[in-house]
């Protein structure tokens, strides 16, 4: 076999080289993250390692491409215009504020841009858990225009995570009652735990509420809520040392599932 070459390409977030025939179709392909080069075929073995020799680095495992588990082929049959996994932190708000910039010139800031800063910094925090087997989707949409600002899914279970924007005010929390700064105290509570239940019910799992506070400068808890853990930004890494609830295939094949729009139409 002769007359490889070796083509770049971005597959689901992965960076992957193909090896590919004269007229264009692949004979093989190698994936750095797992550093196995998987091949179409055992003919042209040699070939295949000799056109990827100046792309490899370390021990690499060469053999055919591993059969895709269940939530894998869940992923692989999904239409990208119901894949929940590629939505930025706040992606509802940014869309909504593409939609409908506002006026350029107020007098107070607009409260939506507020909403998003605290969305990021939350959803930032949880990105940088990945690493450690745990996944985040962003915005998802729940019927009655209502939606769970992140979902958190990995070893330590499922965790509902509504940001409040709380920068240098202070939080009081009474019962289901938050009130920040100086703002009208709100039922926040209340309604992360009906988020939660609806999750649980889409999922049938259980799912933890998790009130996040984007830098407040101090938190008064008057009145412990019931299974409610209440984080400010810089904490949410410790949800990383929770394990012990789900195995890594329970752990996708939850994440198949919560990424999937159909799955939250009718909770």
């Amino acid at each position: 076999m002769s007359g490889l070459r070796v083509v770049p390409a971005f597959r689901h977030g992965r960076e992957r080289l193909y090896v590919c025939r004269p007229d264009g179709s692949s004979v093989a392909w190698y994936d750095r993250e797992t550093a196995r080069v998987n091949l179409l075929g055992e003919d042209g073995r040699d070939d295949v390692l000799a056109a990827l020799k100046p792309f490899l680095t370390g021990h690499v495992t060469v053999g055919p491409p591993p059969v895709p588990t269940p939530a894998e082929l869940a992923r692989l049959t999904l239409h990208p215009d119901d894949d929940l996994a590629p939505n930025r932190p706040g992606e509802a708000l940014l869309v909504d504020l593409d939609r409908a910039p506002g006026p350029t010139h107020r007098l107070r800031p607009d409260p939506r841009r507020r909403a998003l800063s605290a969305e990021q910094t939350v959803g930032e925090a949880l990105d940088r858990l990945e690493g450690a087997g745990w996944h985040t989707l962003h915005s998802v949409p729940l019927p009655g225009a209502d939606r769970i600002h992140h979902l958190l899914i990995g070893p330590g279970g499922l965790f509902a995570v509504r940001a409040l924007y709380a920068r240098k005010s202070r939080v009081l929390v009474a019962g289901p009652m938050v009130t920040v700064g100086r703002r009208e105290a709100e039922p926040l509570l209340r309604r992360l735990r009906a988020a939660a239940d609806r999750a649980a019910f889409a999922l049938t799992a259980e799912v933890h509420p998790v009130l996040a506070l984007a830098g407040p400068a101090q938190l008064t808890v008057t009145a412990e809520p019931r299974g409610i853990r209440i984080l400010q930004d810089p904490e949410l890494g410790a949800l990383a040392r929770l394990g012990g609830v789900l195995k890594p295939a329970d752990v996708e094949a939850l994440h198949a599932m919560a990424r999937d729009r159909n799955t939250w139409g009718s909770v």
